[in-house]
């Protein structure tokens, strides 16, 4: 008997509806960790067990893309996921279970990622280890090329690395993307002082550069201020303490020529400042747009709310640190006019610097009468008068000390109020 085109158009579309029933109650299924239905889906083969559903995931846990690629902003509220990837992200491990029971595939990316990155990224052990014992690969990358280890970025996420590495995940492989960053750069920058240590422990390589010449202890000096919230990272602050106890190299210089010196100046932060000096940080190194460290100092002091410039400038300049060209000091006024505490430790390194016109401009009418007196004070003392004995006498002997002002200064047998005055 010969089917009819009506007959065979309606058992093609019950079959279809069939088919879409089937899949919505697996995703039910796998979304409500009913592994019971799972398993009677999967045993009947209702359903391949590697079928992709697209999910809602604003949050991009699910999907992995290339980076420079451009995409539509409807495609980032959406995943594709496997019931495997889903399960990961659940957290459900009866259902995972079930699905690598009938062997789903392991290392598939349906939206670039692995379920192994997901692991490491919601931070679940349970998962990591039956994912790594059905034989997932431990230094895979997803479509932005970041292995399993770089997306360990949290505290939570500490014994996730730890078991990876012990399955055999490499401690320094790089990123397969533009910026080559190695599992140590990416928790310097996060700011997780743990991590930092027991990667070390287990042989990442301390000045490993990444692709723009960077090394940890240059990213974590860089991350230590929240540029939006403009609070210093004390967690950076450590890390910074345990590299250089590593013996990072403290004067490492990146694609532009910058130290870890230079980005603790920008960031005006005088506790990295402190310490990048004391471990033997140069005070002078240009970047390649021949500046130093105190004129990055110069060009972020009003727009650091919270720190405390007129010690960035005390360090610099008791390291060593050239002084400003005396004939552009009205620059150090641009600046530093609503600092006047800053000003005065600039200007008392110069044995006498003589008042222009400029430097009245220099400061706007309102910051000038709040701190009128200071003003009047300095243009008196750099007018075309001797300064005191006092001061020359300090200049002389920071003269004769140089960059060793903070070393020798102290050690002199003097009253401590005279050696603060010198510093």
């Amino acid at each position: 008997m010969i089917e009819s085109p009506e007959e065979s158009m309606g058992e093609t579309i019950t079959r279809t509806t069939t088919a879409k029933l089937m899949k919505k109650a697996f995703l039910e299924a796998l979304q409500s960790n009913d592994y019971r239905t799972l398993e009677e889906l999967l045993a009947q083969k209702q359903i391949d067990v590697d079928t992709v559903f697209e999910v809602e995931d604003e949050n991009l846990l699910l999907a992995s893309y290339k980076q420079g690629y451009w995409l539509p902003s409807y495609k980032l509220q959406h995943s594709w996921a496997t019931g495997l990837h889903l399960s990961v992200l659940y957290g459900h491990l009866e259902s995972l279970s079930v699905l690598l029971k009938h062997k789903a595939t392991i290392n598939c990316r349906p939206n670039g990622k692995a379920a192994i990155h997901i692991a490491c990224e919601v931070a679940n052990l349970d998962c990591i280890n039956i994912l790594c014992s059905h034989g997932a690969k431990t230094n895979c990358y997803s479509l932005s090329g970041l292995a399993p280890l770089h997306y360990c970025t949290t505290k939570l996420s500490m014994p996730c690395a730890q078991q990876l590495i012990w399955k055999g995940a490499d401690v320094n492989i790089r990123s397969n993307n533009q910026d080559e960053e190695t599992p140590l750069h990416t928790v310097a920058r996060c700011g997780i002082p743990e991590m930092v240590a027991f990667y070390v422990e287990q042989g990442a390589v301390v000045d490993d550069a990444n692709a723009h010449r960077e090394t940890p202890l240059s990213c974590a000096v860089y991350w230590a201020l929240n540029g939006k919230e403009q609070i210093y990272s004390t967690d950076h602050h450590l890390i910074c303490r345990m590299l250089l106890d590593y013996k990072a190299d403290v004067n490492s210089r990146d694609e532009d020529f910058r130290t870890p010196l230079h980005k603790a100046a920008w960031n005006c932060d005088h506790v990295l400042l402190n310490m990048l000096l004391e471990a033997g940080a140069e005070a002078n190194l240009m970047d390649d747009n021949g500046c130093a460290p105190l004129q990055y100092v110069l060009k972020v002091t009003d727009v650091r709310p919270s720190a405390q410039p007129e010690i960035c400038y005390q360090l610099l300049l008791n390291h060593g640190a050239a002084r400003i060209y005396p004939p552009q000091f009205h620059k150090v006024l641009q600046a530093c006019c609503s600092y006047p505490r800053a000003v005065e430790v600039i200007v008392n390194t110069y044995e006498h610097i003589r008042c222009t016109t400029k430097w009245r401009t220099a400061i706007p009418d309102d910051l000038f009468e709040t701190y009128r007196s200071f003003y009047e004070s300095l243009f008196e003392a750099c007018a075309n008068t001797p300064r005191s004995l006092k001061h020359l006498a300090r200049c002389a002997i920071r003269r004769i000390l140089l960059h060793k002002c903070h070393k020798g200064i102290p050690l002199l047998l003097i009253p401590a109020i005279l050696k603060k005055y010198l510093l």
